[in-house]
């Protein structure tokens, strides 16, 4: 039972990735402290709220690149800390800070002050696409073609240090689906051991992406398994509980927490989730669900807390025999949308989905034949020690 509250510190980012969903970023729009000290006190003043009655609370910071605004970030988390200590709030010690950068400016003094001040209540996760050919095929600085990846790879070791254990977040598109293997071992090289990674939800995909996709992962899953690299690292690609069918009474819950969630921009503007703020979206306008002044309209955030699985799904999504799994993002649902709805699911990855099913498939296949076969191997080494004793 954890609130999560975004915070949109500034559009601005250092970087132009080609898949980035944010298409209205800009250097103009930087959140005023005014702004998120109204914030703040709007969500501790109503934490009586039935909505608000969480036991924890994330405090989350984006952008474009949230540490190009680190010192009104920490000013934010120190007002956050006193008040929740001066109201003897039950979020008291019970939050966490929490950030995904681009990496660029992570070893900055700034940043590092800031990260020793807050370690114990903190996470971040810096995003590496990969080898430095696939990261820099998307992630280049803005009116720019240069990569980012030398920039970026030579902070991963001091994060490392700092957050052991935590993991990036790698993302596909087109074009880059030929480098999907070679990255995500380069990055189990680099020491990262948890890769959570996913197809982009936009309407990117050609023709024969989804078998150049099943191809990849495939390679990926013989890597992994060959050289028992399951034992010590994870790919979010490989699941088992994955590829099912699904039941709509029993699992029909909605994929993501728009709704329950609340991010607030610059203007001091609330949203169900940043995927609804004006920079998010191509073709649609902003979904505004309340402001620092006002604060939250119930009626416009009504549709959010009816959403299930069944009710935005068509039919074909609904009795689809891999169903478990396949995810969806809310905002692009609605901005893909023929109509100003959110019941309506885009199904633009349907075929990706399909294509990681068959190869999830195989992974776990060829893991359980190869863990039975060592099973095996060793009941067999152990009963011919107990016939004949004197074999070491």
């Amino acid at each position: 039972m954890t609130k999560n509250i975004t915070f949109i510190v500034t559009k601005d980012c250092q970087l132009a990735c080609k898949y980035c969903y944010l298409v209205g970023k800009n250097e103009k729009e930087r959140m005023p402290w005014e702004v998120a000290k109204a914030a703040i006190d709007y969500v501790l003043d109503h934490e009586n709220d039935p909505d608000s009655a969480y036991e924890s609370v994330i405090w989350d910071f984006i952008g474009g690149e949230p540490f190009l605004e680190i010192d009104l970030i920490d000013k934010i988390c120190d007002y956050i800390k006193t008040e929740l200590y001066r109201r003897q709030h039950h979020w008291f010690n019970s939050y966490r800070f929490s950030f995904s950068t681009n990496g660029i400016n992570y070893d900055s003094e700034k940043v590092q002050r800031f990260i020793e001040k807050n370690k114990s209540h903190l996470s971040i996760g810096i995003t590496i696409d990969g080898t430095e050919r696939k990261h820099d095929l998307n992630r280049v600085y803005k009116n720019s073609e240069k990569g980012s990846y030398k920039d970026v790879v030579r902070n991963i070791p001091l994060w490392q240090s700092q957050f052991p254990g935590d993991g990036t977040k790698v993302t596909i598109s087109s074009a880059d689906i030929p480098y999907i293997c070679e990255s995500v071992l380069h990055l189990y090289d680099l020491g990262i051991h948890q890769v959570n990674i996913n197809c982009v939800f936009e309407d990117v995909w050609n023709e024969g992406d989804d078998l150049r996709f099943e191809e990849q992962l495939m390679q990926l899953a013989d890597a992994i398994i060959d050289n028992d690299l399951y034992k010590d690292y994870a790919c979010s690609f490989f699941s088992e509980n994955m590829g099912k069918p699904m039941d709509c009474k029993l699992q029909n819950q909605n994929w993501c927490g728009a709704g329950k969630m609340l991010a607030v921009d610059a203007a001091g503007n609330f949203y169900p989730c940043t995927r609804f703020a004006q920079y998010s979206l191509r073709d649609k306008e902003a979904w505004i669900i309340g402001n620092i002044h006002d604060g939250i309209d119930k009626n416009k955030l009504r549709p959010f807390l009816t959403l299930d699985r069944c009710t935005q799904s068509s039919q074909e999504c609904i009795d689809c025999e891999v169903a478990e799994g396949c995810a969806w993002c809310q905002g692009e649902n609605f901005d893909a949308a023929k109509t100003h709805t959110v019941f309506e699911r885009s199904m633009a990855i349907c075929k990706m989905h399909k294509a990681r099913v068959r190869a999830n498939n195989y992974y776990w296949n060829k893991l359980y034949r190869k863990l039975e076969l060592e099973g095996l191997r060793k009941e067999y080494e152990a009963n011919k020690k107990i016939m004949n004793p004197d074999v070491c």
